[in-house]
């Protein structure tokens, strides 16, 4: 997996062992990467520092240069997992014409982004136990981000006026569980079908006409 937008190296490595070389920021970028690989396959606790390292092609040294220990890399790959996700959507919702497109684009690329990376799945349900202050923060800040485009769209009129955190909530909730759906456990449904189908769900409702 390579991040083409990921996080500051600032943010990623654990305290005053952030990379100050382009080369340095390369390194981190692999281990993350074998990282997402090691604990994908394998789980947080059947995973090993030394899996992270071969994978990455790196000497263990270079893993403590940058990293305390593997919670601390497990921790930076979920916070850089989630700056994934964001990276990757953002612009199509940015791009798109009106709320309920943007929503369908939303989920449009994030089945594609899970289909690309199923191990996302298996990392952040980790997360919960391992890390669970990563865990939550997640969520809480896809959700926050679901509330503010949809408040804007509010005032703007596109959308219903009592717009709440509860609606941003079940569109994320709705999201992440069409993406183990249709991208985790089967992918071979047309993904612009699903999004056009919730996308007609958001506008219309699930109500008789």
């Amino acid at each position: 997996m390579t991040a083409t937008h990921p996080l500051d190296a600032a943010e990623v490595a654990s305290a005053g062992k952030a990379p100050r070389t382009e080369r340095g920021r390369r390194t981190l970028r692999a281990i993350l990467d074998a990282a997402a690989e090691e604990f994908g396959e394998k789980g947080f606790h059947e995973g090993s520092i030394s899996g992270i390292t071969r994978r990455a092609g790196v000497a263990l040294g270079s893993f403590y240069t940058y990293f305390d220990s593997k919670d601390a890399v497990f921790r930076a790959l979920v916070r850089d997992m989630s700056e994934q996700v964001k990276e990757h959507v953002g612009p199509a919702i940015r791009a798109a014409q009106g709320q309920i497109e943007a929503e369908r684009a939303g989920l449009l690329h994030f089945i594609k982004f899970a289909r690309a990376h199923k191990e996302i799945y298996r990392i952040i349900d980790e997360a919960e136990f391992v890390d669970p202050e990563s865990f939550r923060m997640h969520y809480a800040t896809t959700a926050e981000r679901i509330h503010t485009r949809l408040r804007a769209a509010a005032a703007r009129g596109e959308i219903r006026g009592d717009i709440s955190e509860v609606h941003a909530w079940a569109i994320m909730g709705m999201n992440v569980f069409l993406g183990l759906r249709y991208s985790v456990w089967a992918d071979e449904e047309d993904a612009e079908d699903i999004a056009d189908t919730i996308a007609s769900m958001l506008a219309r409702g699930i109500a008789a006409d």
